[in-house]
């Protein structure tokens, strides 16, 4: 079932006054000890245990009030075979502040929020965690030590190279931890930072093909593994794939490979004809559980996802009326629309993650802002990636689906003043890191980032739960 976040620490208020607290949101448990400085700013202790990690962490006096929040996002990165090898931690303030990467106070109460408040197995599961530090930190790292294999340390590209943050970088190297160099463009001055680095990120975006070539055979030989980072289009992704890269990062996957009016091929028609049925607002108990029947793999994997821990019934479900009686008819509709697209081949996994995470994230923050049937919030969000997971345009897509026309128009970009659209603006927003957009929302920042978290916890949920359903049950030996 699903966890809510930790409450904040409230530290004692006044000059040099500490307060501590525990928070639970770890899988082990953290202690906080707080201290509020004569200049208003705060230093924080964290001794934590758990699958995050052991140990104690004292951020400086970069850290604002505990109370100020930080939106905290992620952003997958891929290898060649576009399967996730880690997120980078996306973050800004809400505050009026533009506060960003380069924000030591934002980057400390990321960290704290990351490993602390939320939790980092909720954030990023079992994957590295990129985070970008700023040179401040990267020399005051001595008072933060979290497991080595759990993150990525980002040396920004602005950050100024000299000996002393070379020294830095090379004693965060000698602890164990692995180097990413951000946005890099080799310069003489870099070449002691080169060589301490694991990882090289290179922005392809708006950059000539010949120049991230003449990069690419530079930098090939002198570090282990090259990351191309803002990777918009299939082209691009198989460009840069072809060049030799090893990772990559962007928002390619999330599009259509091909645009092409054509007809929808049989297998997807089957699964067009299938989301149609379910989304007939008229359909009663006995068509729908004749819909579900006639597909004997979708019955399969609906019964085993009820039936397992995700929802932890004292009494198993043998059959789809119990499980439709159990759930009600709008519950079924979203887990039977997720089974199906669960079922396309050929995509990389993190795509339908992402459009169970929309989903999640809307029908969340559309009870939180008590909207009008926040499941038609639901559908919106996780049927926003049908056209790359149908590699079709959403216009032809949306032709054999009865939705309303307020969410056709949603779905193809063409209504801008209903609150679905305003909605899935922002999700989309906070997806990609665009703090503006987001705060443009008008939604509380702590409610938008509360449901983000709670989206993907859920997602995560539901991914282990539909594999699950996916393989066969062993047969039981028999004991002669």
């Amino acid at each position: 079932m699903l966890h809510g976040l930790a409450a904040p620490v409230n530290p004692c208020p006044g000059n040099g006054l500490a307060g501590a607290g525990r928070i639970g949101a770890l899988s082990g448990e953290c202690r906080l000890t707080t201290h509020r400085c004569l200049d208003g700013l705060w230093t924080i202790t964290a001794q934590f245990s758990g699958t995050e990690g052991r140990g104690t962490a004292t951020m400086p006096k970069n850290v604002k009030d505990p109370a100020d929040h930080v939106f905290v996002g992620r952003q997958p990165i891929y290898d060649a075979r576009l399967r996730v090898i880690g997120y980078e931690l996306l973050y800004r303030s809400d505050s009026g502040n533009r506060a960003d990467a380069r924000d030591n106070a934002a980057t400390c109460q990321t960290i704290f929020n990351a490993f602390i408040e939320i939790g980092l197995n909720r954030l990023v599961g079992d994957k590295p965690a990129f985070i970008n530090l700023t040179r401040e930190l990267l020399s005051e790292m001595h008072g933060f030590s979290p497991p080595t294999g759990r993150v990525v340390l980002e040396v920004l590209e602005d950050v100024t190279v000299d000996e002393s943050l070379v020294q830095a970088v090379r004693d965060l190297k000698g602890r164990g931890y692995r180097i990413a160099l951000d946005d890099f463009v080799y310069q003489p001055k870099h070449k002691s930072l080169l060589r301490l680095a694991d990882i090289v990120k290179i922005e392809v975006l708006g950059k000539p093909r010949s120049e991230i070539r003449e990069e690419v055979m530079f930098l090939r030989r002198r570090v282990p593994k090259l990351l191309a980072e803002k990777v918009e289009t299939h082209s691009d992704f198989q460009y840069c794939k072809n060049l030799g890269f090893d990772y990559f990062q962007g928002f390619f996957f999330c599009k259509p490979k091909v645009l092409k009016a054509r007809a929808v091929p049989a297998d997807k028609l089957a699964l067009l004809q299938l989301l149609s049925k379910l989304r007939d607002p008229n359909v009663r108990l006995e068509e729908l559980e004749q819909i579900i029947m006639r597909d004997v793999a979708l019955s399969y994997k609906l019964l085993r996802c009820i039936n397992s821990a995700f929802y932890g019934l004292p009494k198993k479900i043998d059959s789809l009326r119990q499980a439709i009686l159990f759930l009600g008819m709008r519950s079924i509709l979203g887990w039977v629309s997720l089974v199906a697209l669960s079922g396309i081949t050929g995509k990389p996994s993190e795509l339908f993650v992402t459009a169970m995470v929309r989903a999640k994230m809307c029908e969340l923050l559309a009870r939180d802002t008590r909207k009008k049937q926040p499941e038609v919030y639901f559908t919106t969000g996780l049927l926003s990636v049908l056209d790359a997971l149908m590699d079709m345009p959403m216009e032809n897509l949306l032709e054999s689906l009865p939705l309303s026309d307020e969410v056709n128009k949603v779905l193809l970009g063409r209504d801008e003043d209903s609150d679905l659209a305003d909605l899935l603006r922002c999700v989309l927003a906070y997806e990609r890191g665009d703090w503006d957009r987001v705060a443009e929302s008008g939604i509380e920042g702590k409610t938008v980032q509360h449901a983000y978290v709670e989206a993907v916890d859920w997602a995560a949920q539901t991914s282990d739960a539909l594999r699950s359903a996916g393989r066969r049950p062993r047969a039981k030996r028999q004991v002669a």
